[in-house]
C-alpha cells in the first residue's frame, strides 16, 4: 500500500472534521458531560445525597452485594461513602466510557463517505489514482486515530475530575486501577474500531451524514446492554471479563473490517452520486 496516499486521505478527512460542527461538537460536548462533569459532580454530590434523608442507592447497593470477592477485596478498609465512590467511578461508570470513543469513531466515519456525498467532494476522491484498499484504510485511520486520541484525553481529564472531586472524601488518589488501565489500552481502541468499522459499510451506501449516522447508531446497544448487565450484577467488568471483552470486540472488528474491504466498490459508489 502507498503509505503516502493514506496519509493524505487521513489529513484531509481530519481538516473535514475540523470545519464541520455537526461533526466536532458531539466529540467536544459528549466527552465534556462524561468525562469531566459526572465524576466531578459524583465525587462533590455523593456524601451530600447519602446523608439526605429519605435517598437510598437501590443500584448501586445490589451492584455491591452481588460484587465477586476479588473485587471487593479492593473495597476493604473503606466507609459507606467511601466504597459508593469507588464503586460508582471505579467500576459502575466503566461502561459508560467506551460509549466515548464508539461515539467518535462512529461519528466521523459516518461523515466518512456520506458526509462527502452531501458535499459533493466523494467523487473527486473516488477518481484518485489509489487502490481501494488504501482509501478504505485512509478512511478508517481517519476515524479510529482522532477516537483514541479522545479517548485516552478523555481518560486523563476522568481520572482528575474523580480524583479531585472526590479527594474530600477519599484523601488520595484511587484512580485508575488496572483494570481501567486495561480498558483504555486493550479495549477503548477496539470499541473505536467496533464504531468506526460498522458505519463505514453503512456510511459507504447512506445519501446523508444524518441518515448513516441513525442506521449506524444500533452499534451502541451492546455497551448499553453491558450497562445494564452490570448494574442488574449480571456481569462485572473487572480485570479478566475487560481482557475478555476486548478480545471479542477485536475479534469482531476484524470481521467488519473484512467485510468491509470486499464489499467496497467504487463503480457502485460512483452509481449513488
Amino acid at each position: 500500500m502507498n503509505g503516502r496516499a493514506i496519509r493524505a486521505i487521513v489529513r484531509r478527512d481530519l481538516l473535514g472534521v475540523s470545519r464541520s460542527k455537526g461533526v466536532l461538537l458531539p466529540i467536544i460536548i459528549v466527552p465534556l458531560v462524561i468525562m469531566v462533569l459526572i465524576p466531578l459532580g459524583v465525587g462533590l454530590l455523593m456524601p451530600v445525597m447519602e446523608e439526605a434523608p429519605g435517598v437510598t442507592m437501590g443500584d448501586l447497593d445490589t451492584f455491591l452485594d452481588q460484587m465477586p470477592a476479588a473485587m471487593t477485596a479492593e473495597l476493604e478498609g473503606l466507609d459507606e461513602v467511601q466504597t459508593l465512590i469507588v464503586a460508582f467511578l471505579v467500576y459502575f461508570f466503566a461502561p459508560m466510557y467506551l460509549i466515548l470513543p464508539l461515539m467518535v469513531a462512529s461519528v466521523i466515519a459516518a461523515d466518512s463517505f456520506a458526509g462527502e456525498k452531501e458535499r459533493k467532494t466523494l467523487e473527486a476522491l473516488i477518481y484518485t489514482p489509489t487502490t481501494d484498499l488504501e482509501l478504505v484504510a485512509g478512511k478508517l485511520l481517519s476515524a479510529w486515530l482522532p477516537a483514541l486520541a479522545v479517548a485516552i484525553v478523555g481518560f486523563v481529564a476522568y481520572g482528575l475530575a474523580a480524583n479531585i472531586g472526590a479527594w474530600g472524601v477519599m484523601g488520595r488518589v484511587f484512580f485508575p486501577n488496572l483494570m481501567w488501565i486495561i480498558l483504555v489500552l486493550w479495549v477503548a481502541p477496539a470499541a473505536a474500531g467496533l464504531g468506526l468499522s460498522s458505519m463505514v459499510l453503512v456510511s459507504a451506501r447512506a445519501n446523508t451524514f444524518q441518515e448513516a449516522y441513525q442506521i449506524g447508531g444500533v452499534v451502541v446497544l451492546p455497551i448499553v446492554a453491558l450497562m445494564i448487565g452490570q448494574a442488574l450484577g449480571v456481569l462485572y467488568l473487572g480485570t479478566a471479563m475487560v481482557v475478555l471483552l476486548g478480545a471479542v470486540l477485536w475479534a469482531i472488528d476484524a470481521v467488519l473490517i473484512w467485510l468491509g474491504v470486499r464489499t467496497f466498490q467504487r463503480s457502485e459508489i460512483i452509481a449513488r452520486l
